[in-house]
């Protein structure tokens, strides 16, 4: 039997044996860091700095959403902004692993334009885009951003794009369309 070194501290559980143990649902959920800004108020006795954090939260089985957060420390931050995206994930139309058509979002003055991909294409996209787009599961996509290049802005402009997609048992109902019988084929003579 093989002797771990002490180290004189007493070990702690990792954090997965405490949701174990704690009896906690296990969360499917990923997070993903988008941006962290660092911001310096001079005062007295020097600078004092405070942290945000930019997150986006999804369950790559389409829900997706983003939360920010605001504190003394960039693991607070983290945190608080992680709590926030997961409250504000919202469902997202996915089609064989793209987008059904087309769409354009917009938010204050950033703007993403999003198109659906043949399979095999993956993830064109950078940024803030990418981090959404894979959060909600999407795996051929074409994405390009064309406003603002602030973080907050093209991500918010993302999940706006997103939610302006209808699948297409959606577009049917809302035009009163039945899909009990398949469409009938063209027939060709010889």
């Amino acid at each position: 039997m093989a002797s771990e070194p002490r180290t004189g501290r007493p070990s702690r559980p990792n954090r997965s044996d405490s949701a174990k143990n704690s009896g906690e649902p296990k969360s499917d959920t990923t997070e993903k860091v988008v941006f962290i800004n660092r911001c310096a108020k001079v005062v007295k006795g020097g600078r004092r700095f405070s942290f945000s954090a930019l997150i986006v939260a999804g369950d790559h089985k389409g829900k997706v959403g983003c939360g920010f957060g605001k504190a003394n420390e960039v693991s607070e931050a983290i945190r608080k902004a992680s709590d926030a995206a997961r409250k504000s994930m919202k469902p997202v139309a996915i089609a064989e692993n793209t987008i059904p058509h087309e769409a354009v979002g917009e938010h204050c003055g950033g703007r993403v334009l999003l198109r659906p991909a043949s399979p095999g294409t993956g993830i064109i996209a950078g940024g803030g885009v990418r981090a959404v787009v894979e959060a909600a599961g999407i795996r051929d996509v074409l994405a390009k951003s064309l406003g603002s290049n602030n973080h907050a802005n093209v991500v918010k402009a993302t999940l706006a794009a997103l939610a302006t997609l209808r699948g297409r048992d959606e577009v049917f109902k809302l035009r009163g369309i039945k899909r009990s019988q398949p469409a009938p084929q063209p027939t060709t003579s010889n």
